[in-house]
């Protein structure tokens, strides 16, 4: 099944290819790949997910996806604590591919900064990043 490129609006994206769902409140997020990202890795095989708790840092590794090209850095677009992991991402990670911004969601964060989400682009500034 091939997913056409899509840059959802309601997000904001990081120049690694992740994007970053804020809630209303400004305290928390959903974070995932973007589609560029999954189609440049190909069939995703593997996702280990980080642990609930733990502490993700903007522009740093958080976690990592394993395709059949390629393992890959998962880079945290905000900084933060883990709340909730998506568990059938890592039953099922071939989701990444076909759902990357819904059923393909990664990680929820408890935001330490909001104020970092000025550092992300819109869609039209991320695919204008992407050179296409």
């Amino acid at each position: 099944m091939t997913v056409e490129a899509s840059y959802p609006e309601d997000l904001l994206y990081h120049p690694e290819h992740d994007w970053a769902r804020i809630d209303a409140g400004l305290e928390e997020a959903t974070l995932g790949i973007t589609w560029y990202a999954q189609d440049a890795l190909g069939e995703v095989v593997f996702f280990e997910l980080p642990a609930v708790g733990s502490a993700v840092r903007k522009d740093e590794p958080y976690a990592e996806v394993e395709s059949v090209k390629a393992v890959s850095d998962v880079i945290a677009p905000l900084s933060g604590e883990i709340i909730e992991v998506n568990g059938s991402v890592e039953q099922d990670p071939h989701v990444i591919n076909t759902d990357p911004y819904g059923e393909g969601w990664l990680v929820r964060v408890r935001l330490s900064d909001p104020g970092e989400r000025e550092a992300l682009m819109d869609a039209g500034a991320y695919v204008a990043s992407l050179g296409s």
